[in-house]
């Protein structure tokens, strides 16, 4: 019964990491980091840093826009915005939390834009 219970959590701890590497490659995209920066917008209080890059796939795909946020409080960084077959952006803070970008209207404190995730 011993060895049922160790190789069990062994199982678990094995599946448990797979998950989260097949999570972490395929379905955040808070690993991705910005190629070619397209241009940086502050919002309307400073509190908060949106920049915005271009990234180039290769060969064999399109060229894709990630926006990144910045607390400038705290330094802290999160990717919120992430658009396939896109070469520009256009970006409008709405108010010190809310922002249009490309025509996807985010709230900033909860929301994340993922073009896979339609």
């Amino acid at each position: 019964m011993k060895k049922f219970k160790i190789v069990l959590v062994i199982l678990i701890t094995v599946i448990g990491l797979l998950g989260f590497g097949i999570y972490s490659a395929f379905f955040t995209i808070q690993n991705i980091e910005g190629q070619e920066i397209l241009g940086v917008s502050e919002s309307l209080d400073g509190t908060y840093s949106l920049s915005m890059y271009l990234n180039n796939g290769g060969a064999t795909t399109s060229y894709a826009v990630l926006g990144t946020l910045k607390n400038n409080e705290t330094g802290k960084e999160k990717n919120i915005y992430w658009q396939y077959k896109c070469e520009q952006a256009t970006v409008e803070w709405i108010d010190d939390t809310t922002v249009e970008i490309n025509g996807i209207v985010l709230d900033i404190t909860t929301d994340v834009y993922d073009y896979r995730n339609k």
